[in-house]
């Protein structure tokens, strides 16, 4: 299936590279029919004008209006699909509560494949309303509501990646929410593979199984191992948890007598198509072992301050060259919106580098050096998800996936105004990042392709 040629005019914000904010001024981004942006006909080119009417005679047009920019869509690398109905709930439990008395009997409902296509369409709809135009999704043990899941991004036009989760360890799991067997988890995860590729046959802007064993304490060896095999048969992406917090990353340690990241390397589950979620707890070492294998991380920096026991060192693990994405982590984090998490993700970064317990001397409360900025943050939610993917996302620029928020500075409800004191274009876009809500969002493109309007 492929669109018809569109165009789109108006000013832009973008970042080519890490902390490098770029405002294109009044561009003129044209897109082929497959959704990929083919030119970028920038205002000071001579043939603007002429490029501007003939975009405007031979293609779909899209003009914005006087205080209104695009942003790229938005890429979510964590996202828990049918803890939906629980986000905001039980975050001042332990995690054994949180998951024991809620997530686990929340999630069994699942084998309702009623339930599960209420929920996944109403999920779908909510971020991408957010601008989330990318999203890796955990689904559940059950194959049918987890294809369904992928069905849904198709036909609403997100682009999906899905994951059928394994948890078939006995001993680590519930026995009403479990795979009943190893082979049967094993099984049924190469059927969901095949069953996602049929159904992206048809989806233009993509969607992709994903192995998903939920994490290393819930999987037995020999469910490890075959995931890493499936993995490299059919070269599909592969996501879990990674040391995330310090029951995990010591309950890890005490099994193996490894760390989680040299465990799930061993069984071929880090690669470029892989995605750990949270890694706060990755040394020098392996922060290495991530960047040589292409391994990429999920950030989820507002889950992580609920469950996760510490913060997430950025800034040194961009240093050892990882790629960094952001993730909401529905349902331990709350909010399905990206822009709150580049918010938060800013101010856990200010915590890590200044510390927290005041009856410590400064010189060492914090970790030196740890603080990023809001324009990284930014880059993490578009362009470092791409990179995390391998997928050409995040950027507005040739060649790219034609992914576009469209964002309404004057929408009635929520001005964003400055007053004509802050003239410089960074200003502009912190201000849209750090107050703007759903009611900016006016407009949500993917693959060029409108998939919500105000």
């Amino acid at each position: 299936m492929n669109t018809i040629k569109k165009a789109f005019k108006g000013s832009a914000f973008h970042t080519k590279e890490y902390g490098k904010l770029e405002f294109l001024e009044d561009v003129l981004i044209k897109v082929d029919s497959n959704g990929i942006i083919s030119e970028i006909v920038n205002k000071d080119n001579k043939n603007y004008e002429e490029e501007l009417i003939y975009a405007k005679n031979n293609y779909e047009f899209v003009e914005l209006s006087d205080g209104e920019y695009f942003l790229p869509g938005f890429v979510d690398l964590h996202v828990h699909a049918p803890q939906w109905p629980q986000a905001g709930m039980a975050l001042d439990e332990p995690l054994n509560v949180w998951l024991d008395e809620c997530t686990f009997p929340l999630e069994a409902k699942y084998s309702d494949i009623n339930f599960a296509r209420e929920v996944y369409t109403d999920l779908v709809t909510q971020y991408l309303a957010r601008g989330t135009t990318t999203a890796m999704y955990f689904a559940t043990i059950h194959n049918e509501a987890s294809l369904e899941l992928a069905k849904i991004c198709a036909k609403l036009g997100q682009r999906g990646l899905v994951g059928k989760v394994v948890m078939d360890d006995p001993v680590m799991n519930p026995d009403f929410y479990r795979d009943k067997s190893t082979s049967e988890a094993l099984d049924n995860t190469e059927k969901f593979i095949l069953d996602v590729k049929k159904v992206a046959e048809n989806c233009i802007q993509g969607v992709y199984p994903v192995i998903t064993p939920r994490f290393v304490p819930s999987c037995t060896d020999e469910a490890l191992l075959g995931l890493g095999k499936l993995a490299k048969k059919y070269n599909t992406y592969v996501q879990s948890h990674c040391s995330e917090g310090q029951w995990e990353h010591d309950f890890v340690k005490e099994r193996f007598g490894k760390r989680d990241t040299e465990v799930l390397e061993k069984f071929g589950l880090l690669g470029k198509k892989s995605v750990m979620a949270h890694c706060n707890f990755l040394n020098e070492e392996d922060g290495e072992i991530f960047a040589k294998t292409g391994t990429a991380v999920g950030h989820c920096p507002i889950s992580n301050s609920y469950f996760a026991n510490a913060v997430l060192p950025v800034k040194r693990l961009k240093s050892q060259g990882v790629d960094i994405g952001l993730g909401t982590d529905i349902s331990g984090g709350f909010s399905p919106s990206l822009y709150e998490n580049i918010r938060h993700a800013v101010m856990v970064s200010r915590m890590l580098e200044d510390g927290v317990d005041a009856k410590k001397c400064s010189c060492e409360r914090g970790v030196s050096n740890s603080r990023i900025s809001v324009i990284e943050a930014f880059y993490l939610a578009t362009t470092g998800g791409g990179e995390s993917l391998q997928l050409p996302l995040g950027k507005i620029e040739k060649g790219y996936i034609c992914d576009l928020q469209v964002i309404d500075t004057k929408a009635k409800n929520n001005i964003l105004s400055d007053f004509g004191v802050f003239p410089k274009k960074e200003h502009l876009l912190q201000k849209i990042i750090y107050l703007a809500t759903v009611e900016n969002i006016k407009e949500v493109y993917v693959q060029g392709n409108l998939v919500h309007k105000k």
